[in-house]
């Protein structure tokens, strides 16, 4: 039995673009920029494939029509990457193509661990063609082998999104405490800061945000000179005082039919997720 979309309304903007806008125009309004995010991930057969590739190419192009502040993220196994990793290359290069005709810019979001370096392999070769303004990934504090990512992605240029991460890895791989992984970020955001022309920063975590801004004041960093995004639903009237503030903010917004693992993740497969949800949604 397919579970009610009101469950998932507080984190997820509508299940489809046209949902969306409404939710979209408003936060711009408050002087938010914004990333627009179809949600989906591990499509197995080509025909799907192509159908999102034209989805991602519609998400453009209604971002143009309506004129929104807002740049998109995708999923590599949304344009099939379990398929072939050639066809995805394909599908990649497809839609950044639009994209440097839209003067817009794509994050490719990071999955589970099995995908960690076969993105950033597509994402070196994407961003040596399309460069930083068109084309930007994620990477996860809470593995092991981020530290040397981000010293590597840094050094080309790339634009990075550092975040915690949110999916369930194995010790082996991974930090599996909070403190740890809350360090891990902190020394993956020194090299970015110091690195890379404008990094951002998702986090909901009072303490990372109270860290980055007394670290970059304590640097002479401008505050217009990164970026901390958070996601739709949370911490709304916190981003309007940080944008007061001279930070420069962007939330996350998802939208599509295929919210549960979404939701899910958000709610379910970490107990940490959990708290710092409960918390951030009493939280303004």
């Amino acid at each position: 039995m397919k579970l009610p979309f009101v469950l998932a309304k507080r984190f997820v903007a509508g299940e489809n673009f046209q949902e969306s806008i409404p939710k979209a125009q408003y936060l711009n309004n408050k002087n938010l920029r914004l990333t627009l995010d179809l949600l989906g991930e591990n499509v197995k057969d080509k025909a799907t494939a192509d159908e999102t590739v034209d989805s991602y190419i519609h998400l453009l192009n209604g971002i143009k029509e309506h004129e929104l502040l807002s740049s998109i993220s995708i999923k590599l196994t949304m344009m099939g990457l379990d398929i072939d990793q050639g066809y995805c290359r394909e599908n990649l290069f497809k839609l950044l193509d639009v994209a440097s005709e839209h003067n817009q810019f794509v994050r490719v979001d990071m999955e589970g661990s099995d995908y960690t370096q076969v993105t950033i392999d597509l994402v070196k070769e994407a961003h040596e063609k399309y460069g930083a303004k068109h084309i930007g990934t994620v990477i996860q504090s809470m593995l092991h082998r981020s530290i040397d990512d981000v010293k590597e992605l840094a050094e080309l240029g790339v634009d990075i999104r550092l975040v915690k991460g949110a999916y369930k890895e194995p010790a082996e791989i991974a930090h599996q405490d909070m403190p740890t992984i809350r360090e891990a970020w902190k020394e993956c955001a020194k090299i970015l800061l110091a690195k890379t022309k404008f990094p951002r920063f998702g986090t909901h975590d009072d303490e990372l945000i109270n860290w980055l801004r007394g670290y970059t004041a304590d640097q002479n960093i401008a505050s217009d000179s990164f970026e901390i995004q958070m996601l739709y639903g949370l911490r709304e009237q916190t981003m309007v005082d940080l944008t007061g503030l001279g930070y420069r903010t962007r939330v996350y917004v998802p939208f599509g039919s295929d919210w549960f693992p979404y939701f899910s993740r958000r709610l379910m497969e970490r107990k940490e997720n959990i708290f710092f949800v409960l918390t951030a949604m009493f939280k303004k």
